[in-house]
This record gives structure tokens, sequence and C-alpha cells, in this order.
């Protein structure tokens, strides 16, 4: 039986080695994630697994699919969590090298009720993680994670005989058969692959060639967990450069991006522009709408205020939810409503119906973008992008905060803005007409311009996102004259990822 994992362990090597060592802020709103080596060790990695297994036990259930992605220490870390799925009684079906809508799919794929998904995504090398689900297509969200997390750190487990391993070879085969099936291109499309030398790279390229891509060029698809150009992440604007200057160089018709798991696509236009997720949803919603008359849509707080206006979406009678940022959120709240699509700024997009199973897939992405392009044979994607209203939306800027400090910090940040409100306040000269506080707090502005302060659930980070429907020039403006100097006033706040 594990004794209860420590949180506090001396750097001492022999209590390093023979004691589980978890951080507790590494469980998160829906994901688990930690740095490996100073929050968790691999006897901790062992007390997940057993944690999880005791877990979903509790739920009924004991049948788990496991997968890890493409990292130097990812497969040491999934035998440690299988050890610990064991000890607690759990039939394991190891999947192998996985992309997390892999994991996914082989729930339904092997009829596993549960997944276990070792990856850190985007993060940079040395972060670890989890993510986990118990419902197919759901993964956990606050109470099952801290349900989790109170068990592992209680070391409340209980150990049961009949724990069973299996490997399971084809998956890797009928996941990307099946993400292909949905598309057979019928316009010649030249199309870039960006995988960032993520685990994508051993699945993206097949995949859209199999969708009917006419003429693909990879670009970073060599799986190297070393990362040598920049982290696989579509969001951030170094590897958004990158593709940018590949197509131009390419002249191709647009580039895909994925992110170290594979759950997330990136998109690059014609023109050589990026083209934000939660604007690709517009777009995919936009051409949807027509064949989907009445559907619903979810997007996070994170998103382009335009779908509450957009008269394409509203001719069709289409509905809009603005949700909590997540992926566990917003795959949540799909199903829950019954929505066509979700779609989160962060590039992850959850098509549910004859779309997709309804988890966030990124070459299930890619091929609805690609349909959207098969569908309009006389545009291109800028044209399509074009025709939207006119928003100027940031990049998503994250300064480090301390996980035991940034909740603080954003409950403070959504007080004082709420007081502006109250005192009919204003920003840079406009007047406040809705704070909505679902997820950290956007602040809604009486021109349809907005800002959004919000902690980060994954990583030690607050998230802030800003848009203007002036100008990019106020865009910019917003951030280095109201949203920056109000989270400088908190010492919490550090560096930058990433500015405007």
């Amino acid at each position: 039986m594990f004794a209860a994992p420590r949180a506090d362990l001396a750097a001492n090597t022999l209590a390093y080695e023979n004691t589980p060592l978890v951080k507790a802020t590494g469980f998160r709103e829906y994901d688990a994630r930690w740095l490996f080596g100073p929050e968790i060790n691999l006897l901790g990695i062992q007390a997940l697994g057993l944690g999880l297994g005791t877990y979903i036990h509790e739920l009924g259930q004991s049948k788990i699919v496991v997968g890890h992605d493409f990292r130097s220490y990812s497969l040491s870390i999934k035998q440690a969590l299988t050890l610990g799925l064991l000890a607690a009684g759990c039939e394991v079906l190891d999947i192998g090298l996985a992309l997390s809508p892999m994991a996914y799919f082989a729930q339904f794929d092997l009829d596993a009720p549960c997944v276990a998904m070792v990856t850190a995504s985007h993060n940079e090398n040395g972060w670890t993680g989890v993510k986990m689900g118990a419902q197919r297509p759901l993964t956990f969200g606050p109470d099952e994670m801290g349900r989790l997390r109170d068990i592992v750190l209680a070391g409340a487990f209980v150990e049961r005989p009949g724990g069973k391993l299996t490997r399971v070879d084809g998956v890797m085969e009928r996941f990307i058969a099946d993400v292909a099936a949905r598309l057979s291109l019928k316009r010649p499309l030249k199309v870039i692959a960006a995988c960032g030398n993520g685990t994508a790279g051993a699945f993206a390229p097949d995949a859209l060639r199999r969708m009917g891509v006419a003429e693909l060029v990879e670009m970073d698809c060599d799986l190297d967990w070393s990362f040598p150009k920049y982290n696989p992440n579509p969001e951030d604007h170094v590897m958004l450069k990158a593709m940018a200057e590949k197509v131009r160089a390419e002249g191709a018709d647009l580039a895909l991006g994925f992110d170290g798991d594979g759950d997330r696509c990136g998109v690059v236009d014609d023109e050589g522009e990026e083209i934000f997720a939660d604007k690709i949803g517009l777009m995919l919603a936009r051409d949807l709408a027509p064949l989907h008359p009445g559907a619903k849509f979810i997007v996070d707080v994170k998103s382009t205020g335009l779908y509450a206006t957009d008269p394409i979406l509203a001719e069709n009678g289409c509905t809009t939810v603005y949700w909590k940022t997540g992926h566990s959120y917003i795959k949540r709240k799909t199903a829950e409503i019954g929505a066509l699509a979700g779609f989160e700024k962060s590039g992850h997009f959850f098509l549910a119906g004859e779309l997709g199973r309804g988890y966030d897939c990124g070459l299930t992405a890619a091929a609805a973008i690609l349909a959207m392009l098969d569908r309009n044979p006389g545009k291109k994607l800028s044209d399509l992008k074009k025709a939207l209203p006119i928003a100027w939306t940031s990049l998503t800027m994250s300064p480090h905060c301390a996980d035991e400090a940034k909740y603080g910090v954003v409950d403070k940040v959504t007080q004082e803005y709420l007081a502006l409100a109250e005192a009919k306040g204003q920003i840079l000269g406009r007047g406040i007409r809705e704070v909505i506080t679902v997820n950290g707090v956007r602040v809604a502005l009486e021109d349809g311009s907005w800002v959004l302060v919000r902690a980060s659930s994954n990583k030690p980070e607050v998230v802030v996102v800003v848009e203007s429907t002036r100008s990019e020039d106020d865009m910019r403006a917003l951030f280095r004259q109201e949203v920056k100097p109000r989270l400088a006033a908190h010492p919490e706040i550090g560096a930058y990822n990433q500015e405007i």
C-alpha cells in the first residue's frame, strides 16, 4: 500500500527515490500537469495511477485506455501510471504512442469508458501531465479533478486484485482512417502540414493525404522531443510566423498547424495571415448554418464577440453560447446542449453529429476546414476571412503568476472592473456595457470591443486577450494602456510570454 504522497519533500535523494512526490497544484481544473522532477516523481505518478484507478472504480468502471506522447520521459511516466492502475484492479488497454484524440477515439473503438493520456500538450520540455476521462467523449472537470486530488493526497487508495494489461495494436491506423473518412476533397489544394516536431508529425501527413490533399508540404513533421525550433503550439506567434513564411514561399492555399498532442489546429491563409481559431470557428459556423438551420454553437470567453451579432447565423436561426475557457468545459457544454460544434480560441474544435465524435481533434478540425473550402470552390480561405465582420483580436498573452496566487489576482481584478462598471467609469473613452464573470472577467465595451483577464487552467499564468472593433492600434492600446498597467499594479504578475 502506498503512503500518502508528500508535496513537501526536501531535496534529499534517498527520500526522493523512496517516497511519492505529488505537488498539490498539479491537479488543475481539468488537466493534471507537473514539472517532472521538482513537482512529481515516478512514484508520485504511480500513486496518481492508483488514485485514478480507485476513483474510476467508485464510478463503477475499471476498463481504461492509456497512451503517451513523444517526449523523452513520457513512456516511463505511462508505465508508472499503468503500475498504479493495475494495483487498483483496472483493465488497462495500452495503445502506445498516441495523440490525445487517438486516445479518445480508442474509447469508442475498444469500448472502454475511461482514458488516461500522458501528455504535456504544448507545454515546454520538463512538463508532464495526464488528460483523463470516464465518460466518453468527456474529460474530467473540476469536480472529478477535485475528487482525484483528494484521494491521491490523502493516500485514500483501494488496491484490488485482477489488474490486467493488454497492448492493443492497430488503433493508430483505425484512427487515421476514421478522421480521413470525413472528407474526400474534389478541389485541388496545396496544404502545409506544420507539426513543430511534435507527435502529430506521425499522424497528420498521412491523414491529410487520405483526405485528398493534392499537394502536401510537410513542415517539421519529424518527431524530435527536443523541439529544436519552437514548442509545437499553433497559438504562439513564433510557430504561426514560421507557418506564414512557409505559405508564402510555397504559394500554398493554407497551412494547418498542430500542437504537441494533436488536439488543436492552427490556421494560416493563402496570403500568409494567421486566422485565430475563434475566427475560423465563425467561418465554419457561417458555412454550416444553412446546412444545419437552428444549430447551436459554443465558444469560450476568449473568443471574438462577432458570433453574437453575425447576420448569417441569425438568418438561419443559429444561436451561440459563450462559456468557460478550457477543453473540458467546452466539450461538456457542447454535449450538454446538443450543440453542432464548439470552438475555443486556443485551437480546440469540438465537432459533433455528422462532423465528429464531440471530442477535440486537430485532424477532424482540419477536415472541417478543408470541407468548407471544398464547398466554396471559387473562393480562397482569405476571401472567406474577409467576408467576416471586422474586429481586431489580440494574441493570447500570458504573464507569469504562481499557481498559488493567480486566482487571487484575477479575483481582485474582477472586483476592480465590477467597481468601475458600478461607478459608470470608462475604458479609453468608452462606457462598460457588460461585465461577464463566468470565467475570470470579460469586460464588454459600448462599441463591441472587450478585454479579458482570467487564470490559466494548466500553467502558472494569467491569460489576457483584447479585441477592438475600431482598429489594430486601438486593440494594442486596450492592452498597453488598460490591461497591462492594471495587472502591473499586482506584484504577483511577472513577465509575459508574448506581447502586442
